[in-house]
């Protein structure tokens, strides 16, 4: 990693302590700043969108952690129903004890959504990204396409984790039940 790549990380994870603290909505520049060790025109340079483009990356930044954590959960996994099942139960626990993300659902939800619209599309780009070596590998039911059944159940997986409605998803049972009886249904054969 060069200088710059390093500099840009230290403002990233600046931002996510600033975040943790004060919330998105009152972490300004100069609190970002001065959490860097940084003056306002160094962020600039390498954020030259500004606060709204520093926010941005830290929620790329939690996301990619956030799979590479999934792949090490489901990567010993021996069948498709144990990936998605390791993965969902993996993903609701992470999400339940995340405090930033959970204190910043709590307090102030409207923050989030100029950056969740991006968030999301990436999170389901990146899900379905996880799920096709899977699917290769594991096999979907005839006449159902690998990138289709990618895309299809990262929705399913991402509105799940979202709402999950009469699952509870700490449940290793139900979540085996929503996995096998409803999510692959369409997949598999």
């Amino acid at each position: 990693m060069d200088k710059a790549e390093r500099t840009r990380q230290e403002i990233t994870e600046a931002g996510y302590r600033c975040i943790a603290r004060w919330g998105v909505s009152r972490s300004t520049m100069s609190d970002l700043a001065r959490e860097a060790g940084m003056s306002r025109a160094t962020l600039y340079r390498y954020f030259p969108g500004g606060r709204e483009a520093l926010i941005n990356q830290v929620i790329k930044d939690a996301v990619a952690r956030f799979f590479e954590s999934l792949y090490e959960e489901v990567g010993e996994s021996s069948s498709l129903e144990e990936v998605l099942e390791r993965g969902l139960l993996s993903a609701h626990k992470a999400i339940e004890n995340h405090d930033v993300l959970q204190s910043v659902l709590r307090n102030e939800p409207e923050a989030l959504h100029p950056a969740m619209d991006e968030a999301v599309a990436l999170v389901h780009e990146q899900m379905v990204a996880f799920l096709v070596p899977f699917l290769e590998s594991y096999g979907v039911a005839s006449g159902v396409t690998i990138p289709e059944a990618a895309d299809f159940l990262a929705r399913m997986l991402l509105s799940h984790m979202a709402s999950p409605g009469r699952w509870d998803l700490a449940d290793p049972g139900e979540v085996a039940k929503l996995v096998r009886g409803e999510l692959l249904a369409g997949v598999r054969a």
